[in-house]
């Protein structure tokens, strides 16, 4: 039986994204062949319907948002790195916010971040670590597009489609 799994993601651009997929390369291969750099918008348990999501989607007009990342830190007992956004977000959730207006009234809170290295396929090291935070990594992101992904089996996500 094939596992689908769906999210609505917003992709770092890739000529703004050589310095992350550098360090995603290096620490984090297994990571980086499945997904390129992202913030996730919607995680797949709130998309359902689907149906209904992305014919909303369809309707919405949205302008480009910007998120301020701060220092990179690490999560889950220290295994995994990532890039947390500064502030309130209010636009990332305000988005969240429309984009499930159909299914759900109020979303749960979702803290936008870019994952450096996933704790299920990688283990940072002290060493590792000192080398990221080393590395002078972009402050700010800004995202034009919601990207409707799927993966299938555990496999690399594939776009399906794109909202501007």
């Amino acid at each position: 039986m094939q596992q689908v799994r769906h999210q609505l993601t917003l992709f770092v651009q890739p000529k703004d994204a050589v310095v992350i997929e550098a360090i995603r390369s290096k620490f984090n291969p297994v990571q980086q062949a499945l997904i390129a750099s992202h913030v996730t918008l919607c995680r797949e348990d709130e998309l359902a319907p689907l149906n209904v999501i992305i014919a909303h989607l369809q309707q919405l007009p949205f302008a480009p948002i910007t998120v301020q990342f701060g220092a990179v830190t690490r999560f889950d007992n220290d295994k995994g790195v990532m890039l947390p956004a500064l502030g309130n977000n209010t636009k990332f959730h305000q988005l969240r916010k429309t984009v499930l207006q159909p299914n759900i009234a109020i979303p749960r809170l979702l803290e936008p971040h870019i994952t450096l290295m996933h704790p299920r396929n990688a283990t940072c090291t002290n060493a590792t670590f000192k080398v990221i935070q080393a590395v002078n990594l972009p402050k700010q992101f800004t995202f034009t597009n919601i990207a409707l992904i799927q993966q299938y089996n555990g496999g690399k996500w594939q776009v399906v489609h794109q909202f501007h």
